[in-house]
């Protein structure tokens, strides 16, 4: 997987990092950040177009957010064929994630919607994978399929 894909593993490593910081560290929010969070909410809900963003929906966004890289890099490593395993290891980290946060971190707050929230957004990863590498796999099915004309016809 390394070599095959030295850049994209490299990438994947940091984007776990980057995770792994974001969630299973102690909260690092400032009053001063969230004020700023709240500020901006209310700022989208006093208008009439943007009303239905709320705090919790803006979470939520954010933690779709914060795992379609999951799925797609996933796919990436382990190819098309395997895309069910960027779900799994999307709903995989979740759940440890979100465990680790009940258990042992009791600033932090476990919240089974995470879970619905952050598969949601590898299964999103997944399907925007599959849409990218589409031409791709397509074109090496078409080559493959008139390699073997070829050889039939010799």
């Amino acid at each position: 997987m390394f070599r095959r894909h030295p850049i994209v593993s490299v990438v994947t490593l940091a984007y776990l990092g980057t995770l792994a910081w974001l969630t299973l560290t102690p909260s690092n929010t400032s009053e001063r950040t969230f004020s700023l969070l709240q500020r901006v909410v209310r700022a989208f809900q006093s208008n009439a177009d943007t009303d239905f963003l709320t705090f919790a929906r803006v979470e939520f966004m954010a933690n779709v957010a914060l795992f379609v890289p999951m799925g797609v890099f996933v796919v990436l490593l382990l190819g098309r064929r395997l895309w069910w395993a960027g779900i799994f290891a999307g709903v995989l980290a979740s759940c440890w994630i979100e465990l680790a946060q009940g258990i042992w971190l009791s600033d932090r707050v476990s919240d089974p919607r995470d879970l619905l929230s952050n598969g949601l957004g590898t299964v999103l990863g997944v399907l925007l994978a599959l849409v990218i590498t589409w031409p791709a796999a397509n074109r090496l099915r078409q080559q493959s399929r008139a390699r073997a004309a070829r050889q039939a016809g010799a």
